[in-house]
């Protein structure tokens, strides 16, 4: 399984990227992707919205199920990748490259309380069993 180290992670399986401007670029981990199988759609949330750290904020669905995708922290949507939407089995190829928006955080402090890649690792390997 390829976790990256230098991001963060949430519990429901969302990978953080924090960019030179501060905004926090967001997609789906490689494990979620996998669980997920073949991605068919992508709803990012709306440029302008707000949302609150674990609030419900898109949507992807695969063949085999649909999943919600959360808030890793307080803040507005800053970006939505058009091009992920639009070609969604982009996640299945590369999870880490295929972020589907940017936040900018209200709260740096809320990124703190992510998960590191080995407490993610951890995470995703004892759902394996």
């Amino acid at each position: 399984m390829t976790t990256p180290d230098n991001l963060k992670y949430t519990k429901s399986h969302e990978w953080v990227k924090t960019e030179a401007d501060g905004t926090l670029s967001v997609g789906i981990t490689f494990h979620a992707q996998e669980q997920l199988g073949d991605v068919v759609f992508i709803a990012n949330p709306k440029v302008g919205r707000r949302v609150k750290q674990g609030e419900e904020c898109g949507v992807i669905e695969s063949v085999k199920a649909a999943a919600d995708i959360y808030a890793p922290v307080s803040g507005e949507v800053v970006a939505a990748n058009q091009d992920v939407a639009d070609k969604p089995e982009t996640v299945n190829r590369d999870p880490y490259a295929a972020w589907m928006f940017r936040i900018r955080p209200d709260n740096p402090v809320e990124l703190g309380g992510l998960l590191d890649a080995a407490a993610y690792r951890k995470l995703a390997e004892s759902e394996k069993r």
